[in-house]
């Protein structure tokens, strides 16, 4: 299966990843967390400042992980496009094309669970952006795209603790 994490930035997506790998379920599936600390130290700007270059590396790090088998990723292709959709740098033309090409992409995975914000501070990491209504406006985005691409498809939500998360994905997968 491929299994992907979408919502705005210091949700705790890669935190439950990294849980994930000691469930037994998964034992032979791959785990892929986002790399923007690494990209970053290569010049590629984040966040408002992200450029329609960046986003393509984003882009292709997406579709590299949806093309293996068993992988489990703390980012989608939905969290790609909403960072795009609100770069400064990329007009509103080239962010159209990018969100067309991408959502392409989007049936490729089995099962995309989001996670809320709601309740959940910012974690400053020294990367991400902690700009209270950035993310809120980031979720907002995921949120609609969710709602307009969704229909049929196995995306959830899920809340709580890294544990109830657990058991809200196991029992959404029926394992």
């Amino acid at each position: 299966m491929k299994i992907g994490f979408t919502g705005t930035m210091s949700v705790g997506k890669t935190t439950l990843v990294n849980a994930l790998k000691d469930v037994p379920e998964f034992k032979d599936y791959k785990f892929a967390t986002e790399r923007s600390a690494y990209l970053n130290s290569l010049g590629i700007p984040l966040n408002y400042e992200t450029t329609l270059e960046g986003q393509t590396i984003f882009l292709a790090e997406r579709v590299s992980e949806i093309m293996q088998e068993n992988i489990i990723t703390d980012r989608t292709i939905l969290d790609v496009i909403a960072f795009t959709k609100l770069a400064k740098k990329i007009n509103y033309i080239g962010e159209e094309k990018f969100y067309t090409y991408a959502s392409e992409f989007l049936g490729k995975y089995d099962y995309i669970f989001y996670i809320s914000p709601e309740g959940i501070d910012i974690e400053d990491n020294g990367i991400r952006e902690t700009d209270e209504q950035y993310r809120k406006d980031i979720d907002y985005i995921i949120q609609q795209l969710m709602f307009k691409h969704g229909s049929g498809r196995n995306w959830h939500t899920i809340s709580g603790s890294t544990e109830e998360r657990i058991d809200k994905i196991m029992k959404t997968i029926q394992f």
